[in-house]
């Protein structure tokens, strides 16, 4: 099932979410993570968090990530966490990947090189 969430702002960022069929959810992003669409993303991860045994972000198609979707990762590993669920990250392009990594987030949140790797873990 894939449920397309839409725009945060058009043309800027797009979030997908589909679920798999044991329930695992994957947020797939397109686009730039910055604070235009990071509320939006902020509620579809909270969201999916909330309903799912495990949460995939898929980042292979966005170029930009900024501190205002760090927050957002952040503040859904916590709940995640809170819940006793898991939250991974998937497929970062090299300027995304360097972001994650000056900041902490790879430490704190597990990320992999596909989607795949992370859906098995």
């Amino acid at each position: 099932m894939a449920e397309t969430e839409g725009p945060a702002v058009p043309e800027r960022l797009l979030i997908t979410r589909t679920t798999t069929g044991d329930g695992v959810s994957i947020v797939i992003l397109t686009g730039e993570v910055d604070l235009d669409g990071s509320g939006r993303l902020r509620d579809v991860l909270l969201s999916s968090v909330q309903s799912s045994p495990g949460t995939v972000v898929d980042f292979g198609e966005v170029g930009f990530l900024d501190s205002s979707g760090i927050n957002v990762l952040i503040t859904a590993h916590r709940e995640a966490e809170s819940l006793g669920v898991w939250l991974r990250l998937a497929a970062p392009r090299d300027a995304v990947e360097r972001v994650l990594r000056l900041v902490g987030v790879d430490g704190l949140i597990a990320c992999f090189p596909s989607v795949e790797q992370a859906l098995t873990g």
